[in-house]
């Protein structure tokens, strides 16, 4: 594929991955202030404590394979049929053991009512199952636009769920129903547009090819999703299901803006490097402009987001969230480094290297768990910032290996992030000054986000940010295309 070719296709995917993300995520993230309001942080907590277990039986079933159908250059339906009835011979067994060791989780933490949450939670893991196969044939033929139907679908039904179950009384059983219907739309909706179907086709070969390269990303995403839920299984055990409430409530609004804007670009960015893996500079140029775009986002909202934290839980979630605000700061300083994590660990992935990318989890992890032992007993503050020194590890051990792979070294990185930095410490200073007037908390929201907006983006004017420039044009660029397209049907 041409490089122009390679950018329309990156441009059309990012739209609709964009259109995705944010469209259902509005849409799940008022449904969660709504029911924030409504249940109380111990529903919350509940169901944090489960979901520990399910989101890691969730990678087992759908890491590893998928990833290899995508990167794989002549992956066909015999590849695809064979992964799809793999995993689901997997996750029924999966969920078996999960549903007679429910006793066993729920006396683990001392809670018996978690049994039946476990059980029907853990429904989950088949519909994942069949759902990685899905979004795999979507992103490797980079029809995005699928996704935003079924995720759209999934979020607006399950908000319905959702909040009915909420008013009706039901309490935890609400947030239940909400995550179990949110996954089995998305995954009905895609078995409905996507013309694909899995052939009565099993390939032990086909398996063993993909698995070459699967289980080193299984292993990579297995062990990053048990470190990451590993803070939350110990706040839960050590002190308690409340506690956990407001650690993943504050948690939760900036992975969620974070890993949507992340996700978007590494689902578009991946199947197109994988495209040009044999011209390194083509993928550092890549990897570059991602980097940049992402901070160059990413990094003024972080910010803000964390400056605002007491006015914006106070007006959204009430004050009895209070709590989780010193959690939510955190939270925004470690995820704004993600963009430029993600976008060196895809540039590993899309030139094959899965074997240095297990290795770069091995350190990572292997350090940030020593690290998290060493603070687990002192406070659940404590243990959330032990989650800043990890961020700045990760970040050093992710970027080191492009030094030689694309020869993009660190200076390089430095250097283009550096605009966008500036540019937000200036923002901040500014809207930071706003928390020491006395207003109410939802005029003083009103007025740093009007603020914060308007400065930066004056700055990025004012100074020609390459970032800026880009996003500009390629948002130009695709509403162009779009038109022209319109005009040729019609």
């Amino acid at each position: 594929m041409d490089p122009q070719s390679t950018r329309k296709s990156i441009v059309s995917g990012l739209a609709w991955q964009f259109f995705e993300k944010f469209s259902a995520k509005i849409v799940s993230v008022a449904v969660s202030v709504v029911l924030a309001r409504l249940l109380m942080p111990e529903d919350y907590g509940s169901v944090a404590l489960v979901l520990v277990f399910i989101t890691l039986m969730n990678v087992l079933v759908s890491g590893g394979f998928p990833t290899a159908l995508i990167q794989k250059k002549d992956a066909d339906s015999a590849d695809f049929s064979t992964v799809f009835y793999f995993n689901l011979s997997f996750s029924i067994c999966i969920y078996l053991i999960l549903y007679f060791c429910a006793g066993v989780i729920a006396r683990f933490y001392n809670m018996d009512n978690l049994v039946w949450i476990i059980r029907v939670l853990a429904l989950r893991v088949p519909i994942s199952a069949i759902n990685g196969v899905w979004h795999a044939f979507v992103s490797r033929n980079m029809m995005f636009k699928k996704f935003f139907l079924s995720s759209f679908g999934g979020t607006v039904g399950s908000a319905v769920v959702g909040l009915t179950m909420a008013y009706a009384g039901f309490g935890v059983w609400a947030l239940v129903a909400q995550y179990l219907f949110d996954a089995f739309v998305d995954t009905v909706v895609l078995w409905v547009t996507v013309r694909w179907r899995p052939t009565w086709e099993f390939s032990f070969k086909k398996l063993k090819t993909l698995a070459k390269f699967g289980w080193k990303m299984l292993a990579s995403q297995l062990l990053n999703t048990g470190y990451n839920e590993l803070r939350s299984l110990i706040i839960g055990r050590v002190y308690s299901a409340t506690d956990l409430s407001y650690y993943t409530q504050g948690v939760k609004y900036p992975k969620t803006i974070v890993s949507n804007v992340s996700s978007s670009i590494d689902s578009v960015l991946l199947p197109a490097m994988s495209n040009q893996q044999a011209d390194i500079l083509r993928v550092k140029e890549m990897t570059r402009r991602s980097i940049k775009t992402g901070w160059f986002l990413m990094c003024p909202v972080m910010m803000g987001m964390a400056i605002c934290a007491n006015s914006l839980v106070s007006v959204l979630l009430t004050d009895k969230w209070l709590p989780c605000v010193v959690y939510l700061q955190i939270a925004c300083f470690s995820q704004a480094f993600v963009p430029i994590s993600s976008a060196n660990l895809q540039a590993i992935n899309a030139l094959g290297r899965s074997d240095l990318f297990l290795k770069m989890e091995i350190i990572k992890k292997s350090l940030g768990i020593i690290i998290l032992f060493l603070f687990m007993r002192i406070s659940v503050l404590a243990l959330a910032l032990s989650g800043i020194l990890v961020t700045v590890i990760s970040v050093l051990v992710n970027t080191y290996p492009n030094r030689k792979l694309l020869g993009y070294k660190y200076r390089e990185q430095i250097a283009d992030v550096l605009p966008s930095t500036a540019m937000t410490v200036i923002m901040g200073a500014v809207v930071n000054c706003f928390n020491y007037i006395l207003m109410s908390a939802g005029l003083r929201l009103f007025v740093q986000i009007v603020c914060g907006v308007s400065i930066y983006i004056g700055l990025s004017k004012l100074f020609k940010v390459d970032s800026y420039n880009y996003i500009l044009s390629t948002v130009g660029e695709y509403f162009k295309g779009h038109k022209a397209k319109k005009d040729n049907t019609v």
